[in-house]
């Protein structure tokens, strides 16, 4: 993640994707659950926060962004409320809000 921290938006997609999937596992590991699905395409995506289980279709609770506004929320130099606000973030759900999990520093 220093590496984007760095170089942003010129890093190679090797390097792009394993930035994201660290931090989706990242988030994971902090706020374990299944009740929230985290998706940043095409990288990865994760299931987090506590709450009621979901197994099958799709999960109420989704949130979905790209690789770069993925990475500056986890960095915290976008918040929660500004991604949402501009349409970077898109949320379903109540458990849907992850402006208390993020940044993950």
């Amino acid at each position: 993640m220093r590496d984007w921290e760095e170089h942003g938006e010129s890093l190679d997609r090797s390097t792009l994707a394993t930035a994201v999937r660290y931090a989706l596992e990242e988030l994971a590991t902090r706020h374990p659950g299944r009740s929230v699905e985290v998706r940043v395409p095409p990288f990865g995506a994760a299931q987090a926060i506590e709450g009621p289980r979901h197994t099958r279709g799709t999960p109420p609770n989704v949130v979905e962004t790209d690789a770069q506004t993925w990475l500056a929320l986890v960095t915290g130099r976008v918040a929660w409320t500004d991604a949402q606000a501009s349409g970077q973030v898109r949320d379903s759900g109540i458990r849907a809000d992850l402006g208390g999990c993020l940044p993950l520093r």
